[in-house]
């Protein structure tokens, strides 16, 4: 009698083992990114609800300020002298965004640069 495994059964044994262990790492992977989606909205969550606070008490201290200068001044005049400085702030702020999100400012001008420069150094070698 032959004792030593058989060599197709080795084979199978090893193939079914092989497929078990890639069917519960891609389980695994799974599980562990629906765990990682779930913790990134939690975080989105918990970021909407920071901004949603901060905002509140943004408008709280501006309301803050207005009471404090119309101990100086006329309420009327408070509220419209830091309307107005929130406004240019506001704009100075928007028109440095729209400059910044440009496309001709979003091109990678270093690299478009370098790969012309290479380009260059390539046709003249050549």
């Amino acid at each position: 009698m032959n004792t030593s495994p058989n060599i197709i059964d080795t084979v199978r044994a090893l193939l079914s083992d092989g497929s078990l262990l890639i069917r519960q790492e891609i389980k695994l992977a799974k599980a562990e990114a629906e765990e990682k989606i779930d913790q990134a909205q939690s975080g989105l969550i918990a970021l909407a609800v920071g901004l949603l606070i901060a905002m509140v008490a943004l408008l709280v201290l501006v309301q803050a300020l207005v009471v404090a200068l119309g101990n100086l001044m006329p309420p009327s005049l408070a509220a419209l002298l830091v309307g107005v400085a929130l406004a240019v702030i506001a704009f100075v702020a928007i028109t440095k965004a729209q400059a910044d999100l440009k496309p001709k400012n979003l091109a990678p001008r270093r690299t478009v640069k370098s790969v012309s420069e290479s380009a260059i150094a390539i046709k003249e070698a050549i």
